[in-house]
């Protein structure tokens, strides 16, 4: 990472760079990319679903930069295998010249490595990789129940006793220790997902349960009236 590109390869590089969309135009690298923003917008482009870019703020303040690059390493860049050092993290932050270049020709490397390497603790890179988004939905959809129904299957044969004898699920996390961090994350957020979606039905049950006590108090109350009208006319006619 400190060492420096020749011509070729910084050309190389910059004509990379300009093929990805980015948020703001690309006027000085060195200052673009300070604040980290673009460097986590490069990522999503390939790995839409490693990185929120709700998270990075777009900044001139020195703390909000290293803030910004500091959740990179530890959310994104961990799962690329791929790590920014706290001196070269500074040098970027003060827009130091021909510091970028080389992080993001390292960056480079390991996005293509990810997008390259298939093994079968990897969700298929159709599902993260934007070059193939052109794909229908039902298609990647169908892969990633494939790749959950393997290794659901997989880890149901090395833990179905275990289970079945203390009769509670287990959690997503523990389930599928062996998988890769961010197929795994994917799993969490689902699960999540659907326990949130789980305690909205629970609340939507009661509150149908409430109105149907209070549509069965209306009716005897109803019931009760009609008795008394009918009582009163009654009344009426015998007189």
């Amino acid at each position: 990472m400190d060492r420096e590109l020749n011509e070729e390869e910084l050309q190389d590089l910059y004509a990379w760079i300009d093929k990805i969309p980015l948020s703001r135009p690309k006027r000085n690298i060195t200052r673009d990319f300070s604040d980290g923003v673009m460097a986590a917008e490069v990522v999503k482009h390939f790995f839409p679903k490693l990185v929120d870019l709700h998270n990075y703020i777009s900044a001139n303040s020195t703390p909000q930069k290293f803030s910004n690059w500091s959740l990179l390493n530890r959310k994104v860049f961990s799962k690329l295998n791929f790590h920014v050092p706290e001196e070269t993290v500074k040098s970027l932050v003060l827009s130091t010249a021909g510091v970028i270049e080389p992080v993001l020709s390292d960056l480079r490397e390991k996005i293509n490595k990810k997008l390259e390497h298939k093994t079968d603790n990897n969700l298929d890179l159709e599902y993260y990789d934007t070059r193939n988004q052109q794909k229908p939905h039902a298609e990647i959809y169908q892969t990633e129940e494939k790749h959950l129904a393997r290794l659901a299957g997989r880890e149901m044969k090395r833990d179905e006793k275990s289970r079945l004898k203390n009769g509670k699920p287990q959690h997503t996390g523990q389930l599928y220790t062996d998988v890769d961090p961010a197929f795994q994350l994917i799993l969490q957020e689902k699960e999540q997902a659907m326990m949130a979606l789980q305690e909205t039905v629970e609340i939507l049950k009661m509150k149908v349960e409430r109105l149907e006590h209070l549509v069965h108090l209306k009716d005897m109350r109803i019931e009760d009236l009609t008795r008394h009208l009918e009582t009163y006319k009654t009344k009426g006619n015998t007189k």
